[in-house]
């Protein structure tokens, strides 16, 4: 699923089901609008692949299922997000199977805007899974945004009586 790239300055943003993905589509919608950019979402599925697809003929059909799986990915999130793709906004759609950070910087040119989310990782997935907002960051030949999960507010304060409540037992 991959759809004719918009001409001119665009704003990219890389989409997966993490909450941090959803924030950044968010702000993706938002900053298109306000400065009048065509949208391209991408999701990049780390399903393996073999370098030669064409050497075996299951990853050809492996390719294109991963494929038609990233492009429901991305609308979902968009039914998330913002209740569908935006009628108001020039948006493409894109769809790779590889390594996400190589894909990302491979599609933004210069003038574009890369913006990608940045949620909390484990210790195990930071060490197994290289940070493909790192990689961007890093290698990529235009603005990049990283737009972090928000950390959710602290419970409030329960009053004495319900406290009470909580710790108490009434036996019938």
């Amino acid at each position: 699923m991959e759809q004719d790239l918009p001409g001119g300055v665009r704003l990219i943003v890389g989409v997966d089901e993490s909450p941090a993905s959803r924030w950044a589509l968010a702000w993706a919608i938002g900053a298109a609008r306000l400065h009048r950019m065509a949208l391209v979402a991408v999701h990049v599925s780390r399903a393996p692949v073999h370098p030669f697809p064409e050497a075996l003929p299951v990853q050809t059909a492996v390719r294109t299922s991963e494929e038609a799986r990233c492009g429901e990915v991305i609308t979902g999130v968009f039914e998330d997000v913002a209740g569908g793709v935006p009628d108001d906004l020039t948006t493409a759609l894109v769809a790779r199977v590889g390594d996400p950070g190589y894909h990302l910087v491979d599609l933004a040119r210069e003038g574009d805007l890369l913006v990608l989310g940045r949620g909390r990782r484990g210790l195990l997935s930071r060490i197994f899974l290289p940070s493909t907002s790192m990689y961007c960051a890093r290698h990529a030949r235009t603005t990049v945004v990283i737009v972090q999960q928000p950390t959710p507010p602290d419970d409030p304060e329960m009053s004495g009586a319900r406290s009470r409540r909580f710790w108490t037992r009434r036996h019938p």
